[in-house]
């Protein structure tokens, strides 16, 4: 068995990276820059309408509300009927309306293009993730676990897609309501623009310092929560040796710190996040008592309106609504950089193994294959291969043969170009396999591996997934050529989700009749009948022979008794070649290979024995 080095998650943490990570993942709305200049626009209005609010409301105060009321007051004291002027009322409140308007048009313009923008955004990065798993070398899959893939579709994808549409929003829309309202109170009275405008730095440090608390715990919550999550999963499973060794109270200890750390840091992040929203209002509640005491006294001293005065209050109260959500921005990028890097560290993967700019196809193969001093290995500490030689004619049978973990696998591997060797080369017709192209071996190569992997679908569509314009006839011919003469008369079926319609050895046989469709000439079987019965195996045996014919194969077999008929038999042995030669030349010079055939034979005959 080959030794693999486990994947580790890369973690994204630090605050240099956020700012080369918005870049690259704004440059996905600039594709579309129909839609993002619209939907900044909306939001830019958003901020606009926002701010001028308060202008409105100072003006209806200052032109219609005090002039009505000093006129009032001035018929009452002069005992004169009263004839209120309604129509700076009816202007000023009309502007509120279209205000009002207007800011519908812009959150319905937001609200519609962000929606179109994440979409659009999410599909392009599964698209592209997806393409590129497709491309990456068979040796990625060695480390990177399925979870970990799906969760880069999925979450991360959707995570990174909302702060390119509501967390933009967030910025720009704050950025817009601060510049716009700190514009307008210079404009007007440079003195109590002033107190706001320093309570602006306070509160943003403030409300950083605490979201990236907020953040640092809810990023340990996160991980402390995989870990119980999979102790959970892990101990559940394997309750059965717990009872056994006796560790019920040991793991329920582990399990116990484990919860314990997550208490810890979920009280920590629920104390800052309970303080946030509190100490925010409590500065902008201080801010805006300044305003009451110092505008206030430049109102009774008549350097200020009171439509001025009212408009400043509200600035002072609502500008600290765009700081709040800037902070929100910022704590919200923090948390989907690691989401965003993993998926850019996907996107920049390079393939372990692809054509070199100068390669050039293979012709149609013969299928004489070499390994020429070939050493290989996984984990560099651990070679599997070592100046590994081989030679195979063209349509030759080989069995390899061996205990588990020698480099059978490994071998058939190389061949396949799953991996490439360290040191050597591996000739296919003469031609060094890496100076031709990927596509070129893999359109001829055949490959049927132990757990056959069904797509959803029906039969006809699984036997034609490598040849999809196959025709039913050469379908057909597919099955009869591996004995699967039922099957080809169900082609219409559902093999449901992985072929979990079909048998296991119904399911073999697809696999068989997929691989042979496109006629491979080089042919590879990974244990291929080890996980079917017997009478299963019998049924796939009747069409191997034919399957074979003409083919250069490779067979790695669980009973040995399946492989009698091969050309050759490798004995595999610590990643060298202990022994080759026929069954019969092999079982007459009564080595290691005769020894692992008579003692699964005995065991076999045992089993009938037992089986009667």
């Amino acid at each position: 068995m080959s030794e693999h080095i486990p994947f580790q998650d890369e973690k994204f943490e630090g605050k240099k990276a956020l700012v080369p990570f918005l870049k690259r993942l704004f440059k996905y709305s600039y594709r579309h820059k129909k839609l993002f200049w619209i939907f900044t626009f909306s939001i830019l209005m958003i901020g606009v309408v926002d701010a001028i609010q308060p202008l409105i409301w100072m003006y209806f105060l200052d032109e219609a509300v005090v002039p009505g009321v000093e006129a009032y007051q001035q018929a009452a004291a002069n005992g004169t009927p009263h004839q209120p002027d309604y129509r700076n009322v009816w202007f000023y409140g009309g502007l509120l309306i279209g205000n009002g308007v207007l800011a519908s048009i812009a959150v319905y313009l937001f609200v519609l293009y962000a929606g179109k923008i994440q979409e659009q955004i999410l599909y392009e990065l599964r698209q592209e993730m997806f393409a590129k798993l497709q491309w990456l070398s068979f040796s990625y899959y060695d480390k990177a676990q399925t979870g970990w893939l799906l969760s880069r579709l999925t979450s991360d994808a959707q995570k990174v897609c909302e702060l390119i549409s509501w967390g933009f929003l967030d910025v720009v829309w704050g950025m817009t309501m601060i510049t716009a309202c700190l514009a307008s109170m210079f404009y007007f009275s440079w003195k109590l623009a002033l107190i706001v405008a320093l309570s602006i730095p306070v509160l943003m440090v403030v409300s950083i310092q605490i979201r990236t608390l907020i953040l640092k715990y809810s990023r340990a919550s996160r991980r402390v929560n995989s870990d119980i999550i999979a102790t959970y999963t892990e101990h559940i499973n394997g309750v059965e040796v717990n009872k056994i060794t006796a560790q019920e109270e040991r793991v329920s200890n582990d399990f116990g710190r484990l919860t314990q750390k997550m208490r810890d840091v979920t009280f920590r992040s629920d104390f800052y996040t309970a303080m946030y929203r509190p100490l925010v209002i409590f500065m902008g509640s201080i801010a805006a008592s300044l305003i009451i005491y110092f505008g206030g006294k430049m109102l009774l001293f008549q350097t200020i309106t009171l439509g001025l005065f009212a408009a400043f209050f509200r600035y002072a109260l609502r500008i600290f609504d765009p700081i709040n959500e800037i902070a929100h921005f910022y704590a919200f990028a923090q948390s989907s950089l690691s989401a965003g890097e993993r998926i850019f560290s996907l996107l920049d993967e390079i393939p372990d193994i692809q054509d070199k700019a100068d390669s050039t196809p293979f012709g149609k193969l013969k299928g004489d294959i070499t390994f020429d001093h070939v050493t290989f290995y996984y984990n560099e500490e651990k070679k599997v291969l070592e100046d590994f030689n081989l030679h195979v004619n063209a349509g030759e049978s080989i069995a390899l043969v061996g205990p588990t973990g020698e480099g059978k696998s490994t071998i058939v591997n190389l061949v396949a170009r799953f991996y490439e060797p360290k040191e050597g080369r591996i000739l296919i017709d003469g031609k060094d396999y890496q100076e031709a192209t990927l596509q070129s071996l893999r359109s001829q190569l055949g490959m049927v591996l132990q757990t056959p992997h069904l797509f959803a679908g029906t039969v006809r569509d699984n036997v034609r997934y490598a040849k999809p314009d196959a025709s039913d006839e050469e379908i057909k011919k597919a099955l009869h050529l591996v004995a699967a003469n039922d099957i080809a008369d169900i082609l219409d079926e559902e093999v449901g989700e992985g072929g979990d319609r079909l048998s296991m050895g119904q399911k073999q046989l697809v696999s068989f009749a997929r691989a042979i469709l496109a006629d491979p000439r080089i042919f590879i079987m990974d244990e291929a009948t080890s996980s079917i019965d017997t009478l299963a195996e019998a049924k796939i045996q009747e069409g191997i022979k034919e399957l074979l014919k003409g083919r250069t194969s490779f067979i790695i077999a669980h009973r040995l008794s399946t492989i009698k008929n091969c050309d050759r038999i490798l004995v595999i042995n610590k990643g060298a070649i202990a022994e080759d030669g026929s069954h019969q030349e092999l079982m007459a010079k009564k080595g290691k290979y005769y020894r692992l055939y008579t003692k699964q034979l005995r065991k076999e005959q045992v089993e009938a024995e037992l089986a009667e």
